[in-house]
């Protein structure tokens, strides 16, 4: 889908509790994307550290036009590319996609949506603590199992 570009992604529990030091790692990191060739950034939208992290790609868009970053929204149902659910954000994205085929449940699609999301990445940056019904965790499992790179935010010392 995106032949010849890094793609970069990010996921993170409901809620996160953004500390300086976690909001300096986030720009750390997506710094380092930008310098290491990365050009599109995934988002799913579900929590307010996908949120922060659009933030910053969005601030470093906005400096750096010649990185060419393309913000891309992953829907996890064919539907809302039609019509956008009531929780959707409307932002400035360059790209809406979803990148599986629908299933009969919201929150089933949302993981098959997580897993998709990660196989088409280069690069997951997570904020992931071990919980394991949780469906941030879940998707860091399933990122370790495919040999992404990966950077989990929740390992930082408080």
């Amino acid at each position: 889908m995106f032949e010849n570009e890094k793609v970069f992604s990010c996921f993170g529990h409901g809620y996160v509790k953004l500390t300086e030091l976690v909001k300096a790692a986030v720009g750390k990191e997506i710094e380092e994307a930008l310098l290491n060739g990365f050009t599109v950034f995934l988002f799913g939208g579900l929590s307010n550290f996908d949120d922060f992290v659009y933030d910053v790609v969005s601030e470093k868009k906005l400096r750096h036009p010649e990185f060419n970053i393309k913000r891309v929204f992953c829907f996890s149902l064919e539907n809302q590319l039609r019509k956008p659910p009531v929780w959707f954000k409307k932002k400035e994205y360059e790209e809406f996609i979803c990148p599986i085929k629908s299933f009969d449940y919201w929150y089933q699609s949302i993981y098959f949506r997580n897993l998709a999301m990660i196989d088409m990445s280069d690069k997951v940056l997570f904020f992931a603590m071990e919980m394991e019904e949780s469906g941030a965790y879940k998707a860091y499992k399933y990122a370790k199992k495919a040999h992404k790179e990966i950077v989990n935010l929740a390992n930082l010392r408080f």
